[in-house]
């Protein structure tokens, strides 16, 4: 569908021919006409299809379009100093890619855009939200401080849209998300989009619309046919030697590393630094000034290599990422998706790659449930991915069980003799386990051997310790009458 046949303003449709765009991806093409009709929405699409213009668009339509209507202060005045669109997003990142978004597509407009999140000063957002603003763009813990604070007035609220909405609410701002809908208006048009929507999450999010639309471009298991997706088996302590490896033969030109703590992150950027491969992290520990300048230094092709938590999975907007290295393997499979989609976006090809060591198969199994399909294995020549998978190693192991050892006997062996008496003529000529016999009244009795292999015991000699009385206690036996009387037996 082309963006001229959609019913969007003239000076919308103009910002959107500047930025060179001519065709509606699919979830713009299916979302845009429910939004414009004022309808709510549910909407599912792979990362990298265009979901902020998807809500972006026809939000920017309705605020120009009430703008130009007259009021008695005169057209372009109505409710100029309170906001009528709310956007709640999960990160920072992700807020600062949609506020671009609403001020590239409505640069013809008079609409002014305020970002809040926290992890900065709230002096300069206050004195925005005070000069007036049309849209808010915003996390949920700083969004409801600040309502705390009385600082917010939000009864002419209009839209709410929450963007990565199964992520918001994975991530425990479900508490915060309900606090901030008791403050808005009743009568409003709520949106919701996302890369993935789990049922249980999509059974929550429906709660908060009203009869939505429901548009699903893609399934939540798919991820686009033109990223490579691939394995490499590794040891989890020679991954930064591999990940220098493949940076260096395949080549990587700008790639994201993906680990898993932010403690991980800082020590994956020392390896690398160790190497000699440029590269920084951003993470939730990062200020946010620190976070900024390492997301514009890798945009602007200063660092080949920008190192993240899952933090930065949701609103990461880079142009032209070749790679996606999981370096550690979420045990999450939506996260999964998410990750990868950083690459190859915008009908662009791209590479996946997941260092996989023994403790993480479990997790890429899942990822392959999802996926419904097995990822490719491939080995780089280096002696770190030069190991078996870790399912090849378990049954190496198993089999090595059944395998006589240096000084040891066979385990089906050891249950064998167990079986026979150890004073029994019939016993194997193998030595019986380190057990204590049972005597004839059930009780265990004292065993020599037995005793001389425990930690606690005194060594076996042929006549009784100089140091301590014949039959005395000890920290693990009580010698007593029965046994005197087992040894005579036995002697």
């Amino acid at each position: 569908m082309q963006f001229s046949t959609l019913p969007l303003s003239p000076s919308i449709l103009r910002a959107i021919a500047s930025e060179e765009y001519t065709v509606a991806t699919p979830v713009q093409a299916q979302s845009i006409p429910h939004v414009l009709a004022g309808r709510d929405l549910l909407a599912s699409a792979q990362t990298g299809t265009g979901k902020t213009a998807a809500f972006a668009l026809p939000i920017l339509h309705h605020l120009s379009t009430e703008m130009a209507k007259p009021t008695p202060l005169g057209v372009g005045h109505a409710t100029k100093h309170h906001p009528r669109a709310l956007i709640l997003c999960p990160t920072r990142e992700l807020a600062t890619q949609i506020a671009d978004a609403f001020k590239t597509y409505g640069k013809n407009l008079h609409i002014r855009t305020t970002i809040i999140f926290g992890g900065v000063s709230q002096h300069h957002q206050v004195q925005s939200l005070r000069r007036g603003t049309d849209v808010l763009i915003a996390t949920p813990g700083r969004f409801l401080d600040l309502i705390n604070q009385r600082i917010l007035d939000l009864h002419e609220i209009q839209f709410l849209v929450l963007d990565e909405a199964d992520r918001m609410l994975d991530m425990g701002f479900i508490n915060d998300i309900r606090k901030i809908v008791a403050k808005l208006p009743a009568k409003r048009q709520t949106l919701l989009f996302s890369a993935t929507m789990p049922p249980e999450i999509r059974q929550l999010a429906t709660s908060l619309l009203k009869n939505p639309a429901t548009v699903q471009v893609a399934s939540v298991t798919c991820t686009a046919d033109n990223i490579d997706q691939s394995v490499y088996h590794v040891d989890r302590a020679s991954k930064a030697d591999l990940l220098a490896h493949l940076y260096k033969t395949l080549p990587i030109t700008r790639a994201i590393v993906f680990t898993k703590t932010k403690h991980g992150a800082d020590r994956v950027v020392r390896n690398l630094h160790a190497r000699g491969i440029r590269s920084e992290a951003i993470h939730g520990n990062k200020s946010q000034n620190a976070r900024e300048r390492a997301l514009n230094n890798f945009r602007n092709n200063k660092l080949p290599i920008l190192v993240a938590t899952d933090i930065a999975s949701r609103g990461i907007d880079v142009d032209n990422i070749t790679h996606v290295v999981n370096y550690d393997v979420t045990h999450e499979p939506e996260t999964y998706i998410h990750r990868i989609g950083r690459t190859a976006r915008a009908g662009a090809a791209g590479c996946a790659i997941s260092l996989v060591d023994r403790e993480e198969m479990s997790n890429l199994r899942a990822i392959e449930r999802l996926l419904k399909r097995k990822i490719t294995v491939r080995k780089a020549d280096h002696p770190a991915s030069n190991i078996a998978p870790a399912e090849h190693r378990r049954d190496a192991d198993r089999a090595t069980e059944h395998h006589p050892r240096s000084g040891q006997h066979p385990r089906s062996n050891d249950h064998e003799q167990s079986n026979a008496h150890p004073r029994s003529g019939h016993a194997k000529h193998q030595p019986p386990k380190a057990t204590h016999p049972l005597h004839r009244n059930g009780r265990p009795a004292r065993h020599d051997n037995a005793q001389a292999s425990t930690p606690h015991s005194r060594p076996h000699s042929k006549s009784p310790s100089p140091h301590r009385p014949f039959g005395s206690k000890t920290s693990s036996t009580r010698q007593g009458s029965r046994g005197r009387k087992a040894r005579q037996q036995r002697g």
